[in-house]
Parts: structure tokens; sequence; C-alpha cells
């Protein structure tokens, strides 16, 4: 796993936001320090040099993570 970024909060449309910190992909799979798979990105918006993503929650799991740092495969 690579580290991705900080998960922000949770949209009121209930997607997961994150300050993405490196480079990805849209439809990657976003997941917790443990390993478990928590988000789908769906979208990738904001200035080139300092992105945002919004992902797809898999899981309750993914309300746990805010304010920590997430990791793509």
């Amino acid at each position: 796993m690579k580290y991705l970024g900080i998960a922000m909060h949770i949209a009121k449309s209930g997607r997961l936001i994150i300050k993405c910190e490196s480079e990805t992909s849209a439809n990657s799979f976003i997941f917790d320090k443990r390993g478990n798979k928590i988000a789908k990105i769906q979208e990738i918006f904001g200035p080139i040099n300092s992105p945002y993503i919004s992902a797809i929650t898999l899981s309750e799991k993914a309300k746990r993570v805010i304010g920590k740092k997430v990791y793509k495969d």
C-alpha cells in the first residue's frame, strides 16, 4: 500500500472527501492503516497541484479514518 492523503470528512452525499498528497487515478480502492478496504475513488477534483478525492464508502469503517492517513493499492 502507498500513502494517498488525509481523510477530511464525509460529505452530505455520503462520500469520503480526501486531501490527496500523491498521484492516483479514478476507480482505485482506498484502505485504512490496517489494510481494510474502505472506499473506491469516484472523482478527482480541485487544483492540479493540490487535488481532492471524492470516494464512495464501502463500509462504516470509513467514518473511523476522518483526520487520519489513508492509502491506495
